[in-house]
């Protein structure tokens, strides 16, 4: 708890703008220091989210739910690391939630023997979120599709690199595991990612009869 760090580590990690407004929250549940927090901070967790789950409806709620949570749990806030390392966390843990409560949906979904009202919703939960069909002119859309296939563990080191900036180190901060396991699981991302690509990006074969190789590189994922 707050109450037993030391003045000194108070003093050192409560330095930067965003760690000393959030210790204001955590100490004095300073609203209007909150308020600042939310307005530099809400669009890029909207970005984190809509890019996680790849709908813009949802995405917005988790959002709101990202810092209501973080709110609520500011008393359990530890000013060791930045503020936008443990409000990265909080936002990737309700978008892995939310991921799961799909798959769950699936499951059950594709268990239904019924063929009723389930299979209906289970063909809706199939189509493109509303997120995907606003943005099918978009540059890099295809990208974004096959993205969204990968396993999570891989989603989120190329959503973290590729749309939020952030440098391998930090990524390796945010998700609690060696900078190397970041580096190893960008290229096995950028490997899946290429084979998904493949038949779409380069759909006929060349003037030899064969396939030409995939292109994907990080810059199309931006």
């Amino acid at each position: 708890m707050m109450s037993k760090l030391s003045l000194a580590t108070l003093s050192h990690w409560c330095s930067g703008v965003d760690e000393e407004a959030m210790c204001r929250v955590a100490q004095y549940n300073d609203h209007e220091a909150f308020a600042r927090l939310v307005r530099r901070w809400e669009e890029p967790v909207r970005r984190l989210c809509v890019r996680m789950t790849g709908d813009a409806y949802r995405a917005e709620d988790l959002k709101q739910e990202t810092f209501l949570r973080l709110f609520e749990k500011r008393k359990d806030y530890q000013p060791r690391s930045h503020f936008s390392t443990y409000l990265w966390r909080v936002a990737l843990n309700l978008c892995y939630d939310e991921l799961r409560r799909r798959e769950r949906r699936r499951e059950f979904l594709r268990e239904d023997p019924t063929g009723g009202e389930g299979a209906m919703e289970g063909q809706a939960a199939e189509g493109p979120s509303p997120d995907l069909r606003t943005v099918q002119l978009e540059e890099g859309e295809l990208v974004r599709q096959a993205l969204l296939q990968l396993p999570e563990i891989y989603r989120t080191v190329l959503v973290l690199r590729h749309y939020q900036g952030l440098k391998l180190a930090r990524i390796a901060e945010i998700l609690e595991i060696p900078e190397g396991t970041v580096n190893s699981r960008m290229a096995e991302a950028l490997a899946r990612l290429s084979r998904i690509l493949q038949p779409r990006l380069n759909p006929l074969p060349n003037a030899t009869g064969q396939f030409p190789p995939p292109t994907v590189h990080p810059k199309f994922v931006l």
